[in-house]
């Protein structure tokens, strides 16, 4: 088997590991805290949005470092560093005591992050340009499953092993990733870039041809982001206003979480390829549209199967928004920049898992949960709005 076909299958478990570390908290996180002595809900909500947002604000800062030091010392080193240092900060969370603990152990893995935009730059260096949709549609296939798959996992094993060792399966996972970046990955072709030749930031986006469109981009994968994170902190608080007599909330909320997982994995690869063949503009526009659509529903919904049902279709626009914007900012970008590029957008990406959640539980504490939907919805209309603005005027030029 080729090289970076063998890169490909094990940066995609590696990714799907990282995905299903960073989620596997969601529907157990309010039961956790309760545990450590929050009970007020209305703090319970806060810490709750607190928490699972700061290992993403701390991810989006050191985002770029990472992207850099990986241009000059190698990617798969990058990917060794942050599977085994995540995997050892996730199995201290089982042993916390207090609240605060919880929080800081949940910034300090924000700081060990960086798997997942050294996976991407490393396949998209690697794999032949004119499948880069797919391979890319692949390996965030893959990231997605691991982070709407890991509630499933987190709620069924929090219901059946308890809390704490949820913590422990999951340190288990990465400790599995590590080894298989260790032994199986090989970055071949790769040309280390010493730190004098380094490009400074405003120097990578001069040699852009469209930076406009690379920024927007970006926002973009906030948004995509934020879409999946709004409803993080109120989910399994929703889930229960809707099924008030259900007893095991924790595997529900996974379930509902989850699903779109489903739709996502079977999805995506074809509409990558779908995108090499039509423009992998036509299919983020039209996945964006269907995701207006779709959280514009289930602010109406009143069951937990009608919420599950539309995260399903939602499954179906997951699978195609990430991989095409990836796409566009490969075939935007050089070689040369590449680690830089996929880290600025991971930068973005973790701030998307930032505001999403704090715009969750603030639109939440103000209005209730359905209208956190309602409001997400208004947020991906504006940006698909001024999407298709740049989009049009770079392609004017």
């Amino acid at each position: 088997m080729e090289s970076w076909k063998v890169n490909l299958i094990s940066v995609w478990f590696g990714c799907l590991f990282t995905g299903l570390a960073i989620s596997q908290i969601i529907p157990f996180l309010p039961l956790y805290i309760e545990q450590l002595g929050v009970t007020d809900p209305s703090k319970l909500t806060l810490w709750s949005g607190l928490i699972f947002s700061i290992t993403f604000m701390v991810s989006a800062i050191v985002a770029p470092m990472w992207g850099s030091l990986a241009d000059r010392k190698g990617r798969k080193l990058m990917l060794l560093r942050a599977s085994l240092g995540m995997g050892g900060v996730i199995l201290l969370q089982a042993f916390v005591t207090h609240v605060w603990q919880l929080l800081l152990l949940r910034a300090l893995m924000g700081l060990t992050s960086g798997y997942i935009p050294n996976a991407m730059a490393l396949v998209a260096t690697q794999v032949p340009r004119d499948r880069s949709g797919w391979a890319l549609s692949m390996v965030t296939t893959a990231q997605i499953c691991g982070v709407i798959m890991g509630p499933l996992m987190g709620g069924f094993l929090a219901d059946w092993v308890g809390l704490r060792a949820v913590f422990l399966i999951t340190s288990a996972l990465l400790l599995t990733s590590f080894l298989i970046t260790l032994f199986l990955i090989k970055e071949t072709g790769y040309r280390s870039v010493k730190k004098e030749d380094k490009l400074s930031g405003r120097r990578v986006f001069g040699s852009l041809a469209r930076p406009g469109l690379i920024v927007s981009l970006f926002i973009t994968t906030l948004v995509i982001q934020l879409c999946n994170g709004s409803i993080s902190p109120i989910l399994t608080l929703f889930v229960r206003q809707l099924e008030p007599d259900v007893q095991n909330i924790a595997f529900i909320s996974g379930a509902v979480a989850a699903i779109p997982g489903v739709s996502a994995l079977f999805s995506a690869p074809r509409l990558g390829k779908l995108g090499d063949r039509i423009g992998a503009e036509r299919i983020l526009f039209s996945a964006l549209i269907l995701t207006i659509l779709l959280f514009i529903a289930m602010s109406w919904v009143s069951s937990a199967v009608q919420l599950g049902a539309l995260r399903f279709l939602l499954g179906f626009a997951d699978g195609a928004m990430m991989p095409a914007v990836q796409t566009l900012l490969l075939r935007n970008s050089s070689d040369q920049i590449t680690g830089r590029i996929f880290g600025y957008n991971q930068s973005f990406m973790y701030l998307g898992n930032v505001v999403g959640p704090l715009i969750g539980a603030g639109v939440s504490a103000i209005g209730g949960f359905r209208w956190v939907f309602a409001a997400t919805a208004m947020v991906v209309l504006v940006n698909t709005i001024q999407l298709m603005m740049i989009y049009r005027r770079s392609d004017c030029k």
